[in-house]
């Protein structure tokens, strides 16, 4: 499959925590570097995600917010 999204970042799904309807994905790209993600759960279970299974974060984004206190 070819995407159009630069950002692929491939790793170890870490922990998933499952909601009612939603789950929140925890993908590990590098020692201490965690990405977190919220996808349904069917799409969760339709990607057959288990924890320590491997799986890649895509990320496109127009822009990217910065901020300081």
């Amino acid at each position: 499959m070819n995407l159009s999204a630069r950002n692929q970042f491939k790793g170890t799904v870490k922990k998933i925590t499952e909601g009612a309807v939603n789950s929140e994905v925890v993908i590990e790209i590098a020692p201490g570097v965690e990405i977190t993600s919220i996808i349904t759960k069917v799409s969760a279970q339709s990607l057959g995600l288990t924890e320590g299974g491997s799986a890649y974060a895509l990320i496109k984004a127009s822009n990217v917010m910065v901020g300081t206190e």
